[in-house]
């Protein structure tokens, strides 16, 4: 006669993990628990969870790369484990980190011989390669006035409103003032006049944007150096351009090739660019490139001997992966200029796919442009009964899209945009099917009733009802807009605060 026998804790290991206690009891989310668990237990535990993500092909408000082939996945598997500080144990690595540079650097027409190596470094993004670059301009400009025997406590630097967070990070975190050129309604980048026109003695450089985040718009870099080099020539300051090309870096050499944006500018001494953005590499590597050795000061490179060789670092971090070093030049050598110019081109024209379904329907202004990063922004020209692009985002993500909604930079921030980023791996059929989705969600707003603000009465946001007349009202205040906005938004959070407690109560 066979008996059965309650299952020990060892044998549930053996059971499906379904089938396991495993699935049924709380594991603690903020502390470590006291015993182990399976393997099989752990990562199904942690997969299913992750199942509650978005799908990061669908979030168009990134321009991270989302998509590479199994060939570069293998390859970054394979060297996962290797720390890229460790040149001197991978000297190999080392060499694949110094012909992406050397590569990227000649894309943007660095001024080198033949057999000279370009001066630049691999970073884990955007932002870290923007602090160093605005190291190297604050340390050498405080060079000069140390020389000159004048002050250099006060350092600035000169950009648009419409910069990346990074920069304001830069400035707060390295004590250097920000100088912002204000934006205005219709003009969402930089003024190259009116940049040139805040620049003084302490002005450690002016940074130029290829691409920038609100609009994908590229500013105008041969303007700016063309009138900085004039007040340079009447001051007998020498205030140099820094680029930032985060997204637009790896698109303008291959789309725009006669677009002089580059170190083909005398003023440009340094660029960045992600190549986890249009690089078309996984997140966490970004570049930056300096025209000559003259333009990074000695001082600011280290030299460690106790890795077992000296070794030369100018980063912010120490320890980072090999992965994306060695994923990034699989892209370069892959794709070569033909593989990137076809990609970008895809991009472009999805754009434009996007751009012209949206104008279609004859509810959107779009603020973005044709030539540029290939990102369409657009905003509604009608808001009927209050309801707004904000709604609109929040509405799409039931289909699954995640299409963020924010107001302009200062002085046009009672603009409210939409933006999509089109990506390498967002296709043709993606685009149509956002318009159709956009174009749903409009109709189910129309069939919606008018919100009201605290005193009982419709809300109205800077325009007039109806959808279709394309009549706009006198613009309110921007103070008033301001209030409306955060009224609602009060409202709305209170209402999804609400609606979870019941859910829970239910429950």
């Amino acid at each position: 006669m066979v008996l059965s026998k309650p299952a020990s804790d060892s044998d549930l290991s053996m059971l499906a993990t379904s089938a396991s206690r495993y699935v049924r009891d709380s594991l603690p989310r903020y502390e470590m628990p006291e015993n182990s668990i399976p393997k099989e237990a752990a990562y199904q535990i942690i997969h299913d969870e992750l199942l509650l993500d978005f799908k990061p092909k669908l979030n168009l408000a990134s321009f991270v790369t989302t998509l590479m082939e199994p060939e570069c996945d293998k390859l970054i598997m394979e060297s996962i484990n290797k720390n890229y500080v460790d040149m001197d144990e991978y000297p190999v690595t080392t060499e694949l980190h110094n012909r992406c540079v050397n590569m990227i650097a000649r894309l943007f027409h660095t001024p080198l011989e033949k057999s000279e190596d370009a001066i630049g470094v691999g970073t884990v993004g955007s932002s870290e390669a923007i602090m160093l670059a605005g190291l190297a301009f604050k340390r050498k400009w405080q060079n000069k006035r140390k020389a000159e025997g004048k002050p250099f406590d006060k350092p600035n630097i000169v950009t648009g409103a419409n910069v990346q967070v990074c920069w304001e990070k830069f400035a707060r975190y390295f004590e250097v003032e920000l100088k912002e050129v204000k934006v205005t309604e219709g003009y969402y980048v930089m003024d190259p006049a009116k940049a040139v026109e805040m620049v003084d003695e302490n002005t450690i450089c002016v940074a130029a944007i290829l691409g920038s985040t609100y609009n994908g718009e590229f500013e105008d870099v041969k303007l700016l150096n063309d009138l900085l080099l004039e007040k340079n020539k009447q001051t007998g300051w020498d205030t140099p351009i820094h680029v930032d090309a985060a997204s637009g870096g790896f698109i303008a050499p291959f789309i725009y090739p006669e677009l002089e944006w580059d170190f083909r500018l005398p003023l440009v001494k340094s660029i960045n660019v992600s190549g986890h953005k249009y690089g078309l590499v996984y997140a966490g590597i970004g570049w930056n490139i300096w025209r000559s050795k003259d333009d990074l000061p000695e001082e600011l490179i280290f030299h460690i001997k106790y890795l077992g060789a000296e070794q030369s670092t100018f980063t912010l971090n120490f320890s980072k992966g090999s992965s994306q070093i060695i994923a990034q030049y699989y892209q370069l050598i892959r794709l070569g200029q033909e593989g990137y110019k076809n990609i970008m081109e895809n991009c472009h024209e999805n754009a434009m796919v996007l751009k012209e379904g949206l104008e279609k329907t004859g509810c959107f202004e779009i603020l973005s442009k044709d030539d540029g990063v290939p990102v369409v922004a657009f905003s509604l020209k009608n808001k009927k009964g209050g309801h707004d692009e904000f709604e609109v985002s929040e509405m799409l993500r039931r289909y699954g899209w995640i299409v963020p909604a924010y107001p302009m930079p200062a002085d046009a921030q009672h603009v409210i945009v939409l933006r999509v980023v089109i990506r390498a791996e967002f296709s043709r059929t993606l685009a149509e099917r956002l318009v159709h989705d956009i174009t749903t969600v409009l109709h189910e707003l129309e069939k919606l009733p008018p919100k009201l603000n605290n005193e009982g009465k419709e809300v109205h946001v800077n325009v007039e009802e109806n959808w279709s007349n394309g009549v706009v009202s006198k613009r309110k205040s921007d103070l008033e807009t301001q209030r409306e906005i955060t009224t609602y938004w009060k409202n709305y959070v209170s209402a999804q605060k609400e609606i979870k407690r019941q859910k829970v109560m239910a429950s």
